[in-house]
């Protein structure tokens, strides 16, 4: 209440610094016809009576120009949440002034809506040349991961890690692509949760055997509403962090109460200070800048793809300790077609 009044008062205020002018000319007017009328020696009563009309039909036609006024400003203020998308309820311009900056707007839309044109034209054109390239991509790494396979040196094994790594980035790459209309991409259906886990673990087997790190996975029994491809991705980038940060010592996977994910690891660890930043976009940290191949954009994708998912992601770490990621796969809020 206290807002509207505040919010009507100010369209007072404003209706008074500009029609101020006008204001004071009619009142020197009446001012002036009360002057010349005393010096023709008219009777008081008939000057006082006549100025009183005056001021009652000015009160009136005032108080009829602050009622447009007032209904223009209100109209013009719910317009501006629907401005965006339509400028049919602009209000008919009532002189020339008003005509111009209705043009002016026209004018301005008319740019702006071009101007987005263009720009969605350039986004889907980029999009669709990176699409392009990443599938492109994969066909040589194909062919290279079979090369690789034929020959059982120790060369052989560097150079299959290193493809595997390219794997990732390409496989990122398409995800960071798609994160902006994965809504389309969307199957949400109840799935396994200790499928969707051993898919990840599956495909990072050979990197805990080439870094000697131990996994102690527990069942977690547990069904959830979910999309499988995008949880699998999640899992996996959760994984490779692990895996990248842990020199020794093992990676736990285990459940906790109502739906809750626990992936960790016996790492480096994360410093306080780089907590609240670590779902930022190419945010990578000390540790990040220690490793200088970080790109900040694994936690990033993870954290949009479970917001866009309705779960939630929590991090806990200490340096030289370890890092907890915690996934609550509950569905909070979330529509299902």
């Amino acid at each position: 209440m206290e807002n509207n009044e505040i919010k009507f008062t100010h369209v007072i205020y404003d209706y008074i610094k500009q029609y101020i002018k006008p204001i004071i000319l009619f009142i020197i007017f009446i001012l002036i016809f009360t002057l010349i009328f005393s010096l023709y020696y008219l009777e008081l009563e008939a000057i006082l009576y006549s100025s009183l009309i005056c001021c009652f039909i000015g009160l009136i036609c005032i108080c009829i120009n602050f009622i447009n006024y007032y209904k223009k400003h209100i109209q013009l203020y719910k317009l501006q949440k629907e401005i965006s998308i339509s400028l049919e309820n602009l209000p008919s311009p009532k002189n020339l002034m008003e005509e111009d900056y209705t043009n002016l707007i026209l004018s301005l839309n008319n740019e702006y809506k071009s101007y987005i044109s263009k720009s969605d034209i350039a986004k889907s054109n980029m999009i669709d040349y990176y699409t392009m390239w990443v599938h492109q991509i994969k066909t040589p790494i194909s062919a290279m991961k079979l090369l690789i396979q034929t020959s059982e040196s120790e060369i052989s094994s560097d150079l299959s890690s290193e493809l595997f790594k390219i794997e990732q980035y390409v496989e990122m790459v398409l995800s960071y692509i798609r994160l902006d209309s994965s809504e389309n991409d969307f199957v949400i259906k109840e799935y396994n949760l200790d499928d969707i886990v051993r898919q990840a673990v599956r495909k990072y087997a050979p990197l805990f055997i080439r870094k000697k790190i131990s996994l102690d996975f527990q069942n977690t029994n547990y069904k959830v509403l979910t999309d499988e491809k995008w949880l699998v991705f999640v899992i996996e980038q959760l994984l490779s962090n692990a895996i990248k940060y842990t020199n020794k010592g093992k990676i736990s996977i285990y459940p906790l109460e109502n739906k809750k994910l626990v992936i960790e690891d016996t790492g480096i660890g994360i410093s306080p200070e780089d907590i609240p930043r670590i779902f930022d976009k190419g945010f990578t940290g000390y540790n990040g800048r220690t490793d200088k191949k970080a790109t900040g954009l694994g936690l990033y994708l993870c954290k949009n793809i479970l917001d866009k998912l309705s779960h939630r992601i929590a991090i806990e770490s200490e340096i030289g300790v370890g890092t907890k990621v915690i996934l609550d796969l509950s569905m909070i809020n979330i529509n299902i077609e």
